[in-house]
């Protein structure tokens, strides 16, 4: 029966992918367990397990002393002698009481505690595995859902996908397959736990690292997102080479790339604007795709003033405030949008500056 265990543990090792090493000391422990359950001792024993014999043996481990108090737990320096004369005070001596019928009682015994232990390995396997899955994007399949969650198979462990980051424009079917950004991978009593979201800003930026061979490459970076998940985003990119367009790369050859991420997103829009260190010029490509007049900048405050041509107001506040919004989002500044003509009526733009309205007037006069 011993050496059928250690075949068991050997082939369950291999088809689980643990470690043997950690089943031995798993079936080492209930074998212990077994032992002081089943033949009611409280001795302190240590199990003796040769593989290679295919043996498992039980020793009662007894402290040397002067006076026994616990015959259970001690012998004396008299008794000890007798077995060998070498033996001191508080040696430890080791007399084997295995039972003849151990192997059966200990095998049965020590199925729950194995496959206990089992679980457990399992569970540090899974976690180790997908700890490093954080921050970056997975494909599942949707398995079900409740009030709460959606859950979603992610191959050898279920993820949560809480109500507060689905999309709202987005709805979830069984069997689904749908792209998944890791927001938090804990180890828990209940086993390995993964949170993820479909509205993260993170989902956006690592859709387009693995749509942009220029970004995943670091010719261009990403510096910023903004994002209202279904609806609207914002995205900043950069290029330290001038010589490589970042809004282009991102865009791709006839939109395709862009477009990817926006089917993927379920047709939320996504505005891809070049980043500056410089925020006038900054806030005026932030807030595309409306045209900037002029962008008057408060340092101290880190705030700006934008002021834009009459016609495009609409546009660079956006409905319900969403354009100049993820604007400010994106750049990190606070940005107050004006009107031409309120600018000019609060003195903040001068009758003989040229405009976007001067200009196109000009462009209409010509074309007629």
């Amino acid at each position: 029966m011993s050496s059928q265990l250690f075949d068991a543990i050997e082939n369950l090792g291999k088809e689980k992918g643990i470690d043997k090493d950690i089943l031995l000391e798993a079936l080492e422990a209930a074998l212990i367990s077994a032992y002081k359950k089943n033949f009611k001792s409280a001795t302190n024993v240590r199990v003796d397990l040769d593989e290679s014999a295919g043996t498992m043996r039980v020793f009662s481990r007894k402290t040397v002393v002067d006076e026994v108090e616990d015959s259970q737990q001690e012998i004396s320096l008299d008794e000890a002698k007798k077995i060998d004369p070498n033996y001191e005070l508080e040696d430890i001596i080791e007399v084997e009481v295995t039972p003849k019928d151990f192997g059966r009682i200990a095998a049965q015994a020590a199925k729950q505690v194995v496959t206990q232990r089992v679980r457990e390995a399992e569970r540090g396997v899974i976690f180790g595995e997908y700890a490093d899955r954080e921050e970056d994007v997975m494909t599942g399949i949707i398995q079900r859902k409740d009030s709460r969650f959606v859950y979603v198979n992610l191959g050898k462990i279920e993820a949560k996908l809480a109500e507060a980051e689905q999309m709202p424009t987005e709805e979830y079917h069984i069997h689904d397959r749908i792209k998944v950004f890791v927001t938090k991978v804990e180890n828990t009593n209940k086993g390995p736990q993964i949170y993820i979201s479909r509205s993260h800003p993170g989902l956006l930026k690592r859709l387009f690292e693995m749509e942009v061979p220029e970004i995943y490459d670091g010719i261009v970076e990403i510096k910023s997102v903004a994002r209202e998940a279904g609806d609207r985003s914002k995205i900043s990119v950069y290029a330290p080479d001038p010589e490589i367009d970042p809004v282009g790369s991102c865009v791709g050859q006839k939109g395709q790339r862009v477009q990817a991420i926006v089917n993927e997103l379920k047709g939320e829009k996504i505005d891809i604007v070049e980043w500056s260190e410089d925020p006038v010029v900054y806030v005026s490509n932030a807030l595309s795709p409306s045209k900037v007049i002029d962008v008057l900048v408060n340092e101290e405050e880190k705030s700006t003033t934008v002021i834009v041509p009459d016609y495009q107001l609409s546009l660079a506040i956006g409905k319900r405030g969403q354009n100049a919004r993820l604007a400010a989002k994106l750049t990190g500044w606070k940005i107050d949008i004006k009107s031409e003509s309120e600018a000019r009526e609060e003195g903040l733009l001068t009758e003989t500056e040229n405009t976007y309205s001067d200009i196109e007037e000009v462009e209409e006069d010509l074309f007629e």
